[in-house]
């Protein structure tokens, strides 16, 4: 308190303000958070009416009898679960996923390395091909379906054309009518178009190793696979595991494509749980059923998704 005296009258009065360093950062804090959650407000609507409210819906649909004998919503329980457990037809879809995934993720992997493996090395018109590379992501994703479609076609596709061309078959063969040749041809169609982003990855990655440290090594006497497995690799170890559970997660959404492609045929040979869920709940019209196959379709993302959720925040 400061006095001030005047004609022998004593006057009190307040200091002027002042804040402490830890306080006025504690407040630049809480406005940068308003700040914060005033941006995020648009998304944070746009999240909740496209995905959480259909989610929501989804879920409760799930445990009730909905389709075409049945115009309002009836809670059954468990019954959709239990009638998927004895299907057959959504346990097959179930190993179809899971070869589809398997093989697209890992195919991607391989390749988008190699390339990027490629694409690292100094040669004359690196930069034209690597942004040639990006040409299948940018694709829409349906156009890069009846691309393949076309390639595949059994009377006018471009790959029995060649194949005749070069005398490795006598008559033209239809790919997409067998069980092999419509799940290779989703996985290829998949692949093509994973492995533009999947490269960008590696090729981040390998940006920054030390150049020094691979020549070290050949001096040494290493050969190319010693220093792709004792070098390339473990430094890549980080970039691997993001690049993994992100092909796992995009693959086990995929739809378009497979749709687009083979419909889920022939004979459901590639119905996997997204073509399932679909088939469920706009041809059958079961949206009960839909729902909770829906929602296992959905766990199987979980695992994934929290992996690479946190790996994200333990890089924050």
């Amino acid at each position: 308190m400061n006095a001030v005296s005047a004609g022998g009258i004593t006057v009190t009065g307040a200091p002027a303000a002042r804040l402490s360093p830890l306080a006025r950062r504690a407040g630049l804090k809480t406005g940068e958070r308003r700040v914060g959650w005033l941006f995020m407000t648009p998304a944070l609507i746009a999240f909740a009416a496209v995905i959480l409210a259909p989610f929501l819906s989804a879920l409760g649909l799930a445990f009730t009898r909905y389709d075409l004998q049945t115009p309002n919503p009836v809670f059954i329980g468990l019954a959709n679960f239990a009638q998927i457990a004895a299907s057959p037809e959504i346990r097959e879809s179930f190993v179809v996923t899971f070869v589809f995934v398997s093989l697209a993720t890992v195919f991607t992997i391989v390749l988008a390395l190699a390339w990027a493996l490629i694409l690292n090395q100094p040669f004359r018109g690196r930069a034209a091909l690597r942004t040639a590379t990006i040409i299948p992501w940018v694709l829409p994703s349906t156009v890069s379906a009846f691309i393949w479609a076309w390639i595949f076609n059994s009377r006018y596709g471009l790959l029995n054309a060649a194949m005749l061309e070069m005398g490795l078959i006598d008559q033209p063969v239809a790919w997409l009518s067998t069980s092999a040749g419509a799940m290779t041809a989703i996985v290829i169609a998949k692949v093509w178009i994973s492995i533009p982003v999947t490269m960008t990855f590696f090729l981040a990655g390998l940006q920054s190793l030390d150049r020094e440290q691979i020549d070290a090594a050949r001096v040494d006497g290493a050969g190319d696979f010693a220093v792709l497995k004792d070098h390339v690799l473990p430094h890549l170890r980080p970039v691997l595991l993001v690049v993994v559970v992100l092909a796992v997660i995009g693959n086990l959404q995929q739809f378009d494509k497979i749709y687009a492609l083979t419909g889920g045929g022939p004979v459901r040979a590639t119905t996997v749980l997204s073509i399932e869920v679909y088939r469920r709940a706009f041809d059958s019209w079961d949206i009960g059923m839909a729902s909770a196959v829906g929602l296992l379709w959905v766990a199987t993302i979980i695992p994934p998704a929290y992996l690479y959720l946190r790996h994200l925040l333990k890089t924050v």
